[in-house]
């Protein structure tokens, strides 16, 4: 956790001004609300990280850090129920800066968000059955809660695998 915090503090330190470039945008209402630091390995200072996405000179870094902050290697952070209608509502916006990356982070949580198979040891063993990770099925349904916005996601910016893996997670045909 520490690493974490300490990353969001670099990144802030790197670009100082991220945190207020992003305030009115509407994507990000009430992301200062959530109490993220209160979700188990969730560092607080997510809000500056969504702010920096919206900063050209920041917006890749940010992406990174976020990232490290919300993935360990076989599983997803349990705040990403929050993070996701940030992340979507910013993906809708064309005028995003690396919007590219953001839909990558959308397909990973994406990805992440599948049910696993108990009969599936191996898999089970790895990510967990789905009972120990309540935050796939919740993403699932932050994911099928903006269908709209992932259907209107442009074909150019995403592979087709890419592309079915979010419109799988939205319950989209």
């Amino acid at each position: 956790m520490a690493a974490k915090e300490a990353a969001i503090d670099r990144f802030l330190h790197a670009y100082p001004r991220t945190a207020e470039a992003g305030r009115e945008h509407p994507a990000l209402n009430g992301c200062e609300e959530i109490r993220w630091a209160e979700f188990p390995g969730c560092p607080a200072g997510i809000p500056a990280l969504l702010y920096g996405l919206l900063d050209q000179a920041a917006a890749a870094e940010a992406q990174r850090v976020l990232t490290s902050s919300m993935f360990d290697l076989a599983e997803m952070n349990p705040a990403m129920p929050e993070l996701l209608p940030f992340l979507l509502r910013l993906a809708g916006d064309p005028e995003l800066p690396e919007r590219s990356g953001l839909l990558d982070h959308l397909i990973m949580a994406a990805d992440y968000s599948e049910p696993v198979d108990p009969t599936n040891e191996a898999m089970a063993l790895w990510y967990g059955i789905d009972g120990e990770h309540p935050e796939r099925e919740r993403c699932r349904a932050v994911f099928t809660r903006y269908a709209s916005v992932v259907e209107m996601l442009p074909n150019g910016l995403i592979a087709p695998d890419g592309r079915a893996k979010l419109r799988r997670a939205a319950g989209l045909p």
